[in-house]
C-alpha cells in the first residue's frame, strides 16, 4: 500500500513539471506599431525680375510662384499671396529674397536687380537759322568780265532759292566780286550787275525781294590774293551773307 502511494506522488510530480514546462514554452504575440502618418511635401519657390538691369527711375516686375506654402513673405514687401507679380522700382541694386513656409519645411528664392546710375541726356541742340543758312546757301561764281549766271552754276542758284522758299525767317545780302583786274570803278560797276543778276534769279523762283539786299565789293575784298586764274575765280563770285 505504502509503495502504490510512492508510485502516485512521482507521476503527479512528473504531471506537474511537464505541465509546467509546456505552460513555459508558449509563444508571446508581438505588438506591432501603428504606421506613422505620411509626411507634408517640401515647399517649392521661384522668383524672376524682369527686366533684370533698368536705369535709375525705371521700373521692374518680380513675379514669383510657390508650392505647398502657407506662409509667404518678400523682404521689403511683406507677405504675398501663393503666385503673383509686383511692380517695384528700386533706387539702387537689390535682391530681392522670397521666403516660403509650410507644413513640410522652408524655402527660399531670389531675383537680383541690377541699377545703373541715370546717365546725363545729350540733347542736341536745335541749329539756328544762322547755322542753317552757313550749311545750305552755296556761292555762284562767273566768268571773266561776265554777269550771267552761268550754266554749271544755275544748280547753284536754284538750291539757294529753295533753302530761302523753306526759311522764310532768313533773309540774306548777296556781294559781288570780282577779281583784280580792271579798274575799281568798273569792277564796282561788274559786281552790282553779278549780284542784282542772282538776286533776279531768286525772285523769280518765288523769293521775296524784302528779303534780299545787294551790294558790290568788285575787287575790295579779294577771298585769294596770288596772281593766277585760279585765284581769280575765287574772286568772281556773288558771296551770301546773313541778315540779322
Amino acid at each position: 500500500m505504502m509503495q502504490q502511494k510512492r508510485k502516485f506522488l512521482s507521476l503527479t510530480v512528473v504531471l506537474g513539471v511537464v505541465f509546467l514546462l509546456a505552460g513555459c514554452s508558449k509563444k508571446v504575440a508581438k505588438v506591432t506599431p501603428p504606421p506613422a502618418p505620411p509626411s507634408a511635401p517640401a515647399p517649392t519657390a521661384s522668383l524672376s525680375a524682369s527686366p533684370s538691369m533698368i536705369q535709375q527711375g525705371q521700373s521692374t516686375t518680380l513675379s514669383w510662384q510657390t508650392t505647398n506654402s502657407t506662409d509667404i513673405t518678400i523682404a521689403g514687401l511683406g507677405d504675398v499671396p501663393a503666385s503673383g507679380s509686383r511692380t517695384v522700382m528700386p533706387s539702387d541694386s537689390t535682391t530681392y529674397t522670397l521666403e516660403a513656409k509650410g507644413p513640410g519645411g522652408t524655402t527660399d528664392a531670389s531675383a537680383r536687380v541690377t541699377v545703373n546710375a541715370r546717365t546725363a541726356s545729350m540733347t542736341t541742340p536745335s541749329p539756328t537759322d544762322e547755322d542753317l543758312f552757313a550749311k545750305n546757301m552755296k556761292d555762284v561764281y562767273f566768268d571773266y568780265d561776265k554777269a550771267n549766271i552761268r550754266s554749271d552754276q544755275a544748280t547753284a542758284a536754284q538750291r539757294d532759292a529753295s533753302f530761302l522758299e523753306q526759311h522764310a525767317s532768313i533773309k540774306v545780302l548777296v556781294e559781288g566780286h570780282c577779281d583784280e583786274r580792271g579798274s575799281e570803278e568798273y569792277n564796282l560797276a561788274l559786281g552790282t550787275s553779278r549780284a542784282e543778276t542772282l538776286k533776279r534769279s531768286l525772285l523769280q523762283q518765288g523769293v521775296s525781294a524784302d528779303r534780299i539786299k545787294t551790294i558790290s565789293y568788285g575787287k575790295e575784298k579779294p577771298f585769294c590774293a596770288q596772281e593766277n586764274e585760279q585765284c581769280w575765280q575765287q574772286n568772281r563770285v556773288d558771296h551770301f551773307t546773313f541778315e540779322q
